[in-house]
């Protein structure tokens, strides 16, 4: 390739980049009619979490802020406050089980921590006994996650080697 050649493709590698570059520059978005939108499926316990979020803010953090120990019984005091949330007693009641399962839930569970009502005012502590059972609960959960990602690998295929003998031989 002469000199021309490389300086002709010089000009046209940079032409092509301008307007690439030039494609890629952001358009203001067109907002679609809420009935040409996607629905996008959220999971139900999240639909029931939200709204507790937005009414509850300090007995139901949003991330990162750290979970809290909620009152013995929230879920009674919760259900006087359905029509407010927007919601049914199973979509709550489905909400707080899931929120008061996970890691972020258990690590909060310390042994006299103080548990919250929906104003985020204290109602009681955390015994010793509750506090043993929430880390248990983390144990074990840790360990299944551990087993799901053991059988997630080895159910994967395994690589296929190329041997430079079959491959020298086509």
């Amino acid at each position: 390739m002469g000199f021309e050649q490389l300086a002709e493709l010089r000009d046209r590698l940079r032409s092509e980049k301008a307007q690439q570059a030039k494609a890629d520059t952001p358009r203001p978005a067109k907002r679609k009619p809420a009935s040409q939108a996607k629905v996008r499926e959220q999971d139900p316990a999240v639909e029931a979490i939200w709204p507790l979020q937005k009414h509850f803010p300090l007995a139901f953090p949003v991330n990162p802020a750290p979970k809290v120990p909620l009152k013995e019984g929230i879920f009674k005091d919760a259900e006087q406050h359905l029509e407010l949330l927007g919601i049914t007693s199973e979509q709550l009641k489905l909400g707080i089980s899931t929120w008061c399962r996970g890691n972020r839930y258990w690590s909060s569970m310390v042994e006299n921590a103080p548990r919250l009502d929906l104003n985020g005012q204290p109602a009681g502590v955390v015994t010793a006994g509750q506090a043993l059972y929430a880390k248990q609960q983390a144990s074990r959960q840790r360990g299944q996650a551990r087993k799901n990602r053991a059988k997630a690998k080895a159910a994967e295929p395994a690589p296929v080697a190329q041997n430079p003998v079959e491959q020298a031989a086509d």
